[in-house]
């Protein structure tokens, strides 16, 4: 597996960063070259505003990556909710996606990433009562389905992520989402701790990573690495922590990930910059003790 990290935080202020800079536009063989000497194979690439990104900017981004030695881990980006019940901000959403898409395929990008979006204006990842019904499922569907033909047509994969607050609350319903697009260019995040959403499963990872492989093992095309545990509050409260310091199954995580996707990316995310050789140092030394081989 390579190991990747996430290009652009909420923390772009903190001195000696290891990532990329917030604007992408501004990425050169100097920044590229600081993450690839900070020990990683390769970033993940965010476009802000895919549909109006420049193809010359896309092109010498590439190229300053290539220059560096670093590799483009994963291409995301911002676009509208998938799953909108506004015919006309969901069209804005599935022309963005396909924007990414096409960006995936001049970067040479291993997986395009897929957020199905959400009915809560505060985030696309926030709770909803709209966010389980079946109206939003079918929208994604639909959506996907369009977005997918571009995927096809350009040879790129694209990989869809879930979270316990969004459509795609369950393994089991991500495996519907997959099957009811039916598309070979739709694949599958594998990100564990979004799917972590009650306090047995806390206590049980492994029970979420068996069913996440067993499910959805076959479709796995990138990792995203972060890490879990229960909060002492006096109502239930999951926070991320960092990788090493909470409560997934890790091990187990990774072997399963080097199983079904031993070429794929393992992508540190949501995390300050002070925190990312914290998480860094772990995954190699997981990696080590399992005997896993780490391309960084």
């Amino acid at each position: 597996m390579k190991l990747g990290v996430a290009g652009v935080l909420a923390y772009p202020d903190e001195p000696d960063a290891v990532l990329l800079p917030p604007d992408w536009r501004t990425i050169d063989v100097a920044a590229a070259r600081r993450v690839r000497e900070a020990g990683f194979r390769g970033a993940q690439l965010f476009i802000p505003r895919p549909l109006e990104a420049d193809p010359g900017d896309v092109r010498r981004v590439q190229h300053a990556f290539d220059a560096a030695g670093l590799e483009v881990a994963q291409v995301n980006g911002w676009y509208e909710p998938l799953c909108s019940y506004d015919d006309a901000v969901r069209a804005a959403g599935v022309r963005g996606m396909q924007a990414l898409v096409r960006i995936g395929r001049m970067v040479n990008a291993p997986s395009v990433y897929v957020r199905p979006g959400g009915h809560n204006l505060n985030g696309h990842w926030y709770a909803h009562p709209e966010n389980h019904s079946p109206r939003t499922f079918d929208n994604i569907v639909d959506s996907l389905r369009r977005v997918c033909a571009i995927a096809e047509a350009e040879g790129v994969r694209v990989a869809v992520e879930g979270h316990v607050l969004s459509a795609l609350d369950t393994p089991q319903r991500v495996r519907d989402l997959l099957d009811a697009v039916g598309s070979p260019a739709l694949k599958f995040n594998y990100d564990p701790v979004n799917f972590v959403g009650t306090v047995r499963q806390v206590h049980d990872t492994a029970s979420v990573l068996n069913e996440l492989y067993a499910l959805l093992g076959r479709n796995i095309v990138a990792a995203h690495a972060k890490d879990c545990r229960l909060a002492d509050q006096l109502v239930v409260h999951i926070e991320e922590v960092v990788p090493g310091s909470g409560v997934l199954d890790y091990a187990l995580f990774m072997r399963r990930f080097q199983e079904v996707c031993p070429d794929g990316y393992f992508i540190i995310e949501h995390l300050p910059n002070a925190l990312v050789p914290q998480a860094r140092n772990f995954v190699r030394s997981m990696a080590t003790a399992l005997g896993i081989p780490l391309e960084c």
